[in-house]
């Protein structure tokens, strides 16, 4: 990580001297995600695929095209022509492109080269397997096609073949070099999957498409592909195909979840079971400086207000998408309710507020803060926001008001909303956690209560992971441990 310079500019207010954070630049980015890719992608194969791609782009480009190209492919500036080939030069360039930046390459030459569906799919299937991705086991792939019935989908017989299109590798793209005689994959498919539609079962065709073989990430986004409403804008559809589909997912610990709406259509998303959630956020309440007095406007969309000391309180109700809440999205929506035009003074402005609904006594919460914003200032914008104060539960009566009934642990330390509905809380436990009378008398009570609404949370799908007060006292000696807790945190969410 960079030193502790005070006026290091970078995505957020970034170190900070025993009272506030230094300035610091916001900007958009993703250098983070990218470093954590790199952690968990083969990254020789990686520059290996774009080497191949390197050694048949350069003949389409003169040599006064190559910085240009270079530019758009996120690669470094090639060095001159003088006594360099085109291909000398875009391999020297290749080769000081660090292994944290090959990530931004291939996705560069996705997004904006031409390529063979085999070109596409190799890089893909790299880049792809970096990401967290369910498994669905060969068998479990197999027994989903021997049931399944294609006949919704080719209905849509565009929108079908565009699917298969975008995923596997059809042959149509090889005309040029191949014999117009033979057929392609793409044709047979038209032949045999469309016109005599009895022709081929589905596992047949999964046969021929390499389904059952396929990595899991490529097999996942097929499934969703198959549920999606571009593919099949029918909602009774959809659900069908979900319905076999979960059938055949859930007993490997797999699911299509519903996770939200495209164009009136339900749309799903493959996930994990027992990971994350099915629902999104819909009112986050943090950074609050007291309990909020809360009121439905209105109880049938769970449209509510603060009626009562509305600046001791934050509520974002915004859409939270299944890339979780960034700081990035946090700042823009406190830009715009704060009407600060400058996103600088708008970062240290929502950094300092957030940091003063912290508990004066509890310096573990402070540098926990402290430590996750600095260690990350160089990314944040990348990376998802860390919210203080956060209230998961609330009721207008107070814990002894409500006796037996009340829930526990209403307001949580932090709150962190990750890729995939995957919801994280965070707890600094000091003394109060487990004894009473100001940490003089062990509450074995108190500690169950907090147990017991642990469970609760995990139930609800919720992660939950605590720290004790005192590792967290001395930011510095805590900082290797926050820096790895964070590092192995999010790379499981990149």
């Amino acid at each position: 990580m960079v030193a502790n310079n005070a006026r290091q500019r970078s995505g957020f207010p970034a170190a900070e001297e025993q009272g506030g954070p230094a300035e610091g630049l916001a900007r958009d980015g993703d250098l983070f995600h990218h470093r954590v890719m790199a952690d968990h992608t083969d990254v020789e194969l990686l520059r290996s695929l774009i080497n191949e791609f390197l050694g048949s782009a350069y003949q389409q480009h003169g040599h006064q095209d190559l910085p240009a190209l270079c530019e758009q492919l996120k690669l470094p500036v090639p060095p001159p022509e003088a006594g360099h080939s085109k291909r000398q030069r875009l391999t020297a360039s290749l080769q000081v492109s660090p292994d944290d930046g090959l990530m931004a390459v291939a996705e560069a030459i996705l997004d904006t080269q031409p390529l063979a569906g085999w070109e596409r799919n190799r890089l893909e299937d790299v880049l792809w397997a970096a990401r967290p991705h369910v498994r669905i086991p060969g068998r479990a792939r197999r027994e989903l096609a021997r049931e399944l019935d294609l006949s919704d989908h080719l209905k849509y017989p565009d929108r079908f073949m565009a699917l298969l299109g975008r995923l596997w590798d059809l042959g149509d793209d090889l005309r040029s070099s191949w014999d117009l005689s033979a057929p392609t994959l793409y044709d047979e498919i038209q032949r045999h999957v469309l016109r005599f539609q009895e022709d081929w079962t589905p596992e047949y065709l999964f046969e021929q498409l390499h389904a059952f073989e396929a990595p899991d990430p490529r097999f996942g986004h097929f499934l969703e592909g198959l549920a999606s409403p571009s593919t099949l804008p029918d909602e009774q559809a959809q659900r069908r195909f979900v319905d076999l589909a979960n059938k055949h997912l859930q007993p490997v610990g797999a699911q299509l979840r519903l996770e939200g709406e495209e164009d009136g259509y339900p749309l799903f998303h493959l996930a994990q079971t027992g990971q994350g959630t099915g629902r999104r956020p819909r009112n986050l309440i943090f950074a609050t400086l007291g309990k909020p007095d809360i009121r439905f406007t209105s109880a049938l969309d769970n449209d509510i207000e603060i009626a009562e000391r509305s600046d001791q309180v934050l509520v974002y109700d915004r859409p939270v998408g299944t890339n979780g809440l960034l700081w990035r999205e946090l700042l823009a929506w406190w830009q715009e309710i704060r009407e600060i035009s400058d996103p600088e003074q708008a970062s240290r402005s929502l950094y300092d507020r957030m940091r003063a609904s912290l508990p004066p006594r509890s310096e573990g919460q402070k540098n926990l803060f402290w430590l996750y914003h600095n260690i990350y200032r160089e990314d944040l914008n990348a990376v998802p926001a860390l919210l203080p104060e956060i209230w998961v539960h609330w009721d207008p009566k107070t814990v002894r008001e409500r006796g037996a009934l009340a829930l526990q642990n209403l307001r949580m330390d932090f709150l962190m909303l990750l890729p995939g509905n995957r919801r994280v809380v965070l707890e600094v436990d000091g003394m109060q956690h487990y004894t009473r009378d100001e940490g003089t008398v062990p509450d074995s009570a108190r500690y169950a209560a907090t147990m017991a609404g642990d469970r609760d949370l995990k139930f609800r799908g919720y992660e939950v992971f605590r720290f004790g007060h005192d590792e967290l006292r001395d930011h510095d000696k805590a900082r290797p441990a926050v820096t790895e807790f964070f590092r192995t945190l999010l790379a499981g969410s990149s």
